[in-house]
């Protein structure tokens, strides 16, 4: 075992001066994102811009850790939009994981339930109600009366759009299930509207 441990670090030994360097970044930006000292949003962005501007006038040394300090960047950017909200807004929360443990634990009840391995296709008509329904059943127990809709042009024109999604998944069923008729019925369809009366 002690061989085979020792050819490692001797193989990878080249590669450590990277990865410390690389660690010692992204922990940077990590301590700066996690904002322990309360700074303003604008504070916060500052200090970022800084570290990357380092990252990015630092000579590498090696083309691994210039490709990571590369892809790094990118990655920075494309989340750079939203990245700073949550220093100016209370209880806004840094990331969306819990969020996304919910969305997964949801897809594992529903496949649990169903005996499915996929999503049930009622979670992608239905879903924009159903999961928030979950969700907030789990945290308050709702009475009767409190589930009476408050506005009922907005409940109606809720179930409206709930209803134009089933139809668009019935209408997608029907063309995977049979798309030469689908299509002819279509056909017909069109060629009569372009009919004169």
């Amino acid at each position: 075992m002690r061989a085979f441990l020792t050819k490692g670090l001797t193989e990878t030994d080249p590669l450590w001066a990277d990865v410390e360097q690389g660690y010692a970044w992204v922990h940077r930006a990590a301590r700066l994102l996690s904002n322990d000292q309360k700074q303003e949003a604008s504070e916060v962005r500052q200090a970022y811009e800084d570290l990357l501007a380092e990252m990015e006038q630092a000579p590498a040394s090696s083309e691994s850790l210039a490709g990571m300090l590369s892809t790094f960047r990118k990655v920075t950017i494309s989340y750079w939009p939203g990245l700073f909200h949550c220093y100016d807004v209370a209880d806004l929360p840094r990331t969306n994981n819990e969020l996304e443990q919910y969305f997964g634990s949801a897809r594992y009840h529903e496949r649990r339930a169903t005996g499915q391995k996929q999503m049930s296709p009622a979670v992608v008509v239905r879903g924009s109600v159903r999961i928030v329904a979950s969700v907030a059943s789990r945290l308050y127990p709702f009475a009767g009366p409190e589930l009476c809709p408050p506005d009922l042009l907005r409940w109606r024109a809720l179930r409206n759009e709930l209803n134009q999604r089933q139809e668009a998944r019935r209408l997608q069923h029907r063309f995977r299930r049979s798309p030469e008729s689908y299509l002819t019925a279509l056909e017909e369809k069109l060629s009569k509207e372009r009919l004169p009366p």
